[in-house]
C-alpha cells in the first residue's frame, strides 16, 4: 500500500504539472513543471522524502527501460535524421561545450557560497 501512494504522489504531480503547462499562456514542458513542483514540496517539506523514496529509486534504477520508445522513434525517423547528421553532430558538441562551461560556474559558486571564499589553483 505505501508503494501505491507514493506512486499516486508521483503522478498527481504529473497530473497537476499538466493542468498548468495547459494553462500558461506560453508553451512550457509539463514534465520541467513537475519537477519544479516536486523541488519546491520537498524544500518546504510539505512532502518528506520518505513519502517518495521507495518509488523514486526504483524509477531511478530501470530509467534506461523509460528510453526504449524514444530510442524506438529515433530509428523510425532514421531516414530524415541522416541527412541532418552535422547539424546533429554540431548541437550535441555546442550543448556538450555549454553544459561544461555552465557546471564549471556552478561548482565555482557553491564552493564560493559554502566556504566564503573562491577556490584557486595553484600552478
Amino acid at each position: 500500500m505505501k508503494l501505491f501512494k507514493q506512486i499516486l504522489i508521483l503522478f498527481s504531480l504529473c497530473v497537476i504539472s499538466e493542468i498548468v503547462s495547459k494553462l500558461l499562456p506560453f508553451r512550457f514542458p509539463s514534465n520541467v513543471i513537475g519537477m519544479i513542483l516536486l523541488l519546491l514540496l520537498l524544500l518546504f517539506k510539505i512532502i518528506k522524502t520518505d513519502f517518495i523514496q521507495n518509488t523514486a529509486e526504483f524509477l531511478l534504477q530501470n530509467m534506461a527501460f523509460f528510453f526504449i520508445p524514444s530510442t524506438v522513434s529515433i530509428m523510425n525517423e532514421l531516414d530524415y535524421l541522416k541527412d541532418k547528421i552535422l547539424i546533429l553532430v554540431f548541437i550535441a558538441v555546442f550543448s556538450l561545450i555549454v553544459t561544461f562551461v555552465v557546471a564549471a560556474f556552478a561548482v565555482k559558486l557553491t564552493t564560493k557560497i559554502f566556504t566564503g571564499k573562491t577556490s584557486q589553483t595553484h600552478e
